[in-house]
């Protein structure tokens, strides 16, 4: 070997100090990658385009599916009511979620297990079972009606209401919400919260001006999981739920399943879609300018 054989660096060794594998390793990712990707493709993409294609060609070609699912003003309140009563689980989980996830980062190793343990059990557990659940305690004469009634609240209906399919999603959901919250507030420096109160900041002051930032992208992810998750539940507002108070997946079943209407239900599925894209096109503009803007601030 020669001199400049010694001192020029091989192949392997260039794409080593440029951080680019070689083509081998590539390769071989890419056959590891593969059966996840083919996975994926066949439980959503192969089913998103079928959708897609008895929305606008059944029963015949062209747009009469949307047309009439934008023009009827029932579809069009069920489509509402589906995205607020996903607002409002969302509200309520991170209502509870955010002092329930707090509490686990301040407590002890023992108690933290605890309470982890008291969140992941429920979401263990079957789905149907979970709702059945809440079908015998939110029932005319069951235990919360009778509890609240105790109290002096009456007898309020729960069962076959807006209320007690929001409360059945809530419970269900709540996990989604406390583990990426714990996740980020476990790795928040609380000796920040300690300088402040050193420097004579009140313990709401280093909560809304320290601890509440720094939480804020688990609030986002945990926010996002339960809203994108609540527009596609169906067995939850049927068990609980009623016919009046219908959400888009209870309409989407009934069109295909009831009335074989395939491309109906496909405009709905495609309606639903789009809109929940066009929300988390804005939520990301929203946090990356948010993100820019306090980044600039912490550089000047």
């Amino acid at each position: 070997m020669t001199v400049v054989e010694a001192l020029t660096p091989s192949t392997n060794q260039r794409g080593a100090a440029g951080g680019r594998a070689a083509p081998s390793e590539r390769w071989g990712r890419a056959a590891l990658l593969t059966p996840s990707v083919v996975l994926l493709a066949g439980a959503f993409v192969v089913p998103l385009v079928i959708m897609l294609w008895y929305a606008f060609t059944d029963p015949q070609p062209g747009f009469d599916n949307l047309t009439w699912y934008l023009g009827d003003a029932v579809q069009r309140r069920v489509l509402m009511r589906t995205f607020t009563t996903a607002i409002k689980v969302t509200a309520v989980c991170l209502l509870i979620g955010y002092p329930y996830a707090y509490a686990m980062v301040a407590a002890g190793p023992k108690l933290r297990a605890v309470l982890t343990l008291l969140v992941l059990v429920p979401f263990w557990t079957s789905l149907m079972v979970r709702t059945f659940a809440w079908v015998i305690l939110l029932q005319d004469n069951g235990l919360i009606q009778r509890l609240l009634a105790g109290v002096g609240l009456g007898h309020p209906q729960l069962i076959r209401t807006n209320v007690g399919v929001i409360i059945g999603m809530s419970q269900i959901l709540l996990p989604f919400v406390v583990m990426p919250l714990y996740a980020v507030m476990s790795n928040i420096d609380r000796r920040l919260i300690l300088a402040s109160s050193s420097l004579g900041a009140r313990p709401l002051t280093s909560f809304v001006r320290i601890w509440l930032p720094l939480s804020l992208p688990g609030v986002g992810a945990g926010s996002l999981m339960v809203f994108i998750s609540s527009l596609g539940f169906y067995v939850t507002p049927s068990l609980l739920g009623s016919p009046r108070d219908s959400l888009v997946s209870q309409q989407i079943f009934t069109q295909v399943n009831g009335l074989l209407l395939w491309g109906r239900g496909g405009a709905m599925g495609v309606v639903l879609l789009a809109i929940t894209f066009a929300i988390l096109a804005v939520l990301m503009v929203s946090i990356r300018r948010s993100t820019r803007r306090r980044a600039q601030v912490g550089t000047s």
